[in-house]
């Protein structure tokens, strides 16, 4: 009989698989030039949609984000990747927090296509319009911005100092590392552009349309040349180590009797 522990580790596993295909189409209709790249977010999904069997990768893709947020989000406040609370390990568990947030709306998006036809999208930007209503709102979402700022900038430290092995299987393909590597470091760059994104919204009083999600900030960057190029192929590659992860990352569970984080081996 599975036990509860195991079923929490498939559906990790399923999130990373669903993560893998998030970065891998978003990579390929950047790099091929798709006309779904100018749709932002909307068009991976209108993408996935047209594959065989597309109705049904969706639905995998709604149930996988929604486990990978709910991980994520007991990392902030369980611990459950045990990075301590102090300051270094509550900036980690935030950063975890907002990551499980990001991956709701993009669940939610996967849902809305799922589950009939497809809206023009907006949501976030709708979001974003809702919060700047409050009038603590502006400064929230600069506060946000920030924190997908800083947040950027340890993806780029994680990429270029490789720790992220540390919770991958040593049985892990040899090419894990430098696909990690390249990988975090184009999400580092998507990652900036959203949180700047927020920033001008929340501090400079820009629209809330101006709000970019990881569809957006891809296609930003489109006039870009070689930054562009580069990112969407390092996109490709971060869709590729996630599917390493959906097989080998170490999945952390909590021991039965202390509650006290733990690794499997």
């Amino acid at each position: 009989m599975v036990d509860k522990s195991e079923k929490f580790a498939w559906l990790v596993r399923v999130g990373y698989f669903s993560r893998a295909i998030l970065y891998a189409v978003l990579g390929l209709i950047a790099l091929t030039g798709a006309g779904q790249i100018s749709r932002g977010t909307q068009g991976i999904f209108a993408a996935v949609e047209d594959f065989a069997l597309g109705r049904i990768v969706l639905w995998v893709m709604v149930v996988g984000l929604c486990a990978y947020a709910l991980f994520r989000l007991s990392s902030l406040v369980f611990d459950i990747e045990n990075n301590g609370s102090d300051a270094k390990g509550w900036v980690k568990r935030i950063g975890h927090g907002g990551s499980a947030i990001g991956h709701f709306a993009l669940a939610w998006t996967a849902y809305e296509f799922a589950s009939g036809p497809n809206s023009s999208g907006g949501g976030a930007q709708e979001a974003a319009a809702g919060i700047l209503s409050l009038s603590f709102g502006p400064a929230l979402l600069g506060l946000l911005g920030i924190a997908f700022i800083a947040t950027a900038l340890f993806q780029l430290k994680k990429g270029v100092s490789g720790d992220f092995m540390h919770r991958i299987s040593a049985d892990a393909p040899s090419a894990t590392r430098w696909l990690g590597g390249l990988g975090y470091g184009a999400r580092a760059v998507v990652y900036g552009v959203i949180g700047w994104s927020l920033v001008e919204v929340g501090f400079k009083s820009e629209g809330s349309d101006q709000v970019k999600t990881l569809g957006d900030a891809v296609a930003s960057l489109a006039g870009d040349g070689a930054v562009f190029t580069v990112t969407a192929i390092g996109l490709l590659l971060f869709g590729l180590f996630s599917l390493v992860l959906a097989r080998y990352r170490i999945i952390p569970e909590l021991d039965s009797e202390d509650a006290v984080p733990a690794f499997r081996a």
